[in-house]
Order: C-alpha cells, then sequence, then structure tokens
C-alpha cells in the first residue's frame, strides 16, 4: 500500500530537500519503490540529483498545468519521470511559480494535485513530496494529496518560531479537505551534539510538543559534506555513504517504517 509524505516547514533552510531526497534513498535501499516530487520551484531536489531544470520539458508544473486545462486529460506519468539513485523523480522547474495563479482561478484548486497523484501512488511504496518554504495554494495541494507529514527543524536559534503555524494550517486541512492528513513526525536536523544550543531546542521542542506529537529518535547531525553532495549531484549516501548523517537517514527509515 503506497504512502504519501509531504515534508514540509515554512522556513527554509532546515533541510527539506536533503531530508526528502536522503530519506528517498534510503528507502530504496530497503527495497521500497520511492518517487520523490520536486513541489518547489527554485528545484532544489532535481539539481541536487544531477539535473538541469532548463533543459527538462515534462515537469510537475507542466503537468499541472496540463490538468488545469483540461480536468479529463490523461497523464502519462512515463513521459515526467527522470531516474537516479534507484528513485522514480518528477522534476521541477521555475514555471511552477506561475501555477499559483493558475490554481487560484481553477475549481477544486486544492485538489488538482492530489487527483494526479491518486493516478499513479499504486506504482509506488512511498511519494515523498519536497515542499516549497511557504504555506500558500502549492503547499497546500501536497497536504491535500498526502497521507502523513514529515516536519524538518533546524536546531538552531529561532527554529521553532511560525510551528505553531504550520500546525494550525495542517489542522485546517485535515478538518476541511484531508481528514486522514497525519503527522509523522518532527525531525530534529542539522544537531550537534556539543553544542548547548542543539541540546537546548531539542529539550524545548520535546517539552512543548512531544506528548502530543511524534519527535523522531533519530536525528541528523550538522555535516559538510550533506551540504557538498548536491554540487555533485548525488545524495549523501552516494557522496559519502560512510558520514555520520547518511548513517543517520538510514536509521530514519527504518524508525518510519517501524511507525
Amino acid at each position: 500500500m503506497s504512502k504519501i509524505i509531504s515534508i514540509i516547514n515554512q522556513k527554509g533552510g532546515v533541510g527539506k530537500t536533503t531530508t526528502t531526497i536522503n530519506l528517498g534513498v534510503a528507502l530504496a535501499k530497503l527495497d521500497k519503490k520511492v518517487l520523490l516530487v520536486d513541489f518547489d520551484p527554485q528545484a532544489n531536489l532535481t539539481i541536487g540529483l544531477g539535473f538541469d531544470p532548463d533543459e527538462i520539458k515534462n515537469t510537475i508544473s507542466s503537468m499541472i498545468r496540463k490538468r488545469i486545462a483540461d480536468d479529463n486529460c490523461e497523464i502519462n506519468i512515463v513521459d515526467y519521470i527522470l531516474k537516479a539513485e534507484n528513485l522514480d523523480i518528477i522534476p521541477s522547474d521555475i514555471g511552477l511559480s506561475g501555477i499559483e495563479m493558475l490554481l487560484f482561478n481553477t475549481m477544486n484548486r486544492e485538489n488538482v494535485f492530489k487527483n494526479i497523484i491518486e493516478e499513479i501512488k499504486v506504482n509506488y511504496d512511498y511519494i515523498l513530496i519536497d515542499c516549497m518554504p511557504s504555506l500558500n495554494i502549492l503547499p497546500i495541494n501536497a497536504l491535500v494529496a498526502s497521507d502523513s507529514v514529515i516536519i524538518p527543524v533546524q536546531a538552531h536559534f529561532y527554529s521553532l518560531t511560525g510551528m505553531e503555524q504550520l500546525f494550525e494550517t495542517i489542522k485546517k486541512v485535515r478538518r476541511q479537505i484531508n481528514r486522514n492528513l497525519e503527522i509523522e513526525g518532527v525531525l530534529l536536523t542539522m544537531y550537534d551534539s556539543r553544542t548547548s544550543l542543539s541540546r537546548e531546542v531539542e529539550k524545548t521542542l520535546k517539552s512543548i510538543y512531544g506528548e502530543t506529537i511524534n519527535i523522531f529518535k533519530n536525528k541528523i547531525v550538522i555535516s559538510t559534506k550533506a551540504a557538498e553532495a548536491p554540487s555533485q549531484g548525488k545524495s549523501l549516501l552516494s557522496y559519502q555513504p560512510r558520514a555520520e548523517a547518511a548513517k543517520n537517514y538510514h536509521m530514519l527509515a527504518e524508525e518510519l517504517l517501524s511507525i
């Protein structure tokens, strides 16, 4: 049975794309069929796996644009899939930034992406959606299409600001549109156990949310290799498989499967 997970946080720089890529690769190494969806016009996931968005004709934006133009049109997913590191990828490009305006004038606009994903999810064990850092209509489309969310939180100062807004958005989507939407867990990223700041952020996170929201036992440590990997068009698990953060993602995948 397929599971669709949005990797979401309206803050930028918290490790959404890094988590989407490396969790996806880790799941694939556990013999899961995985699709990654780049749902951000910055296309960092696409670039981080070695593709040039400017050279790709069929992207998530062209897919959605086609469905908006004709609600009954068939989407041949094979035309949109790229492959890397035993993953299927639906790439993005800057054209996705223009889709928001189109959606505002579309009937049933919150369900456009869900209607597409419903047609293809049978082919996968996991579909991971890398959301843009906002809470506009595009991330809402991702939430409506998802079974659950993973929320990466950087173990830095100010990291917890805005969390309540995100939780309220998730609750609103659950209440009004997608009653089955769950929070898979909050994931601490860029964690450094040597610093009191990282430990304090973890302590605060657990004290505020620990009784009501799952906080993943596995944390992703801060890693220069994780920052280098996208420039090589590779996941961290491929670029530096022995890195501590790579091991963290393997353990996160196993933890996710155990939930």
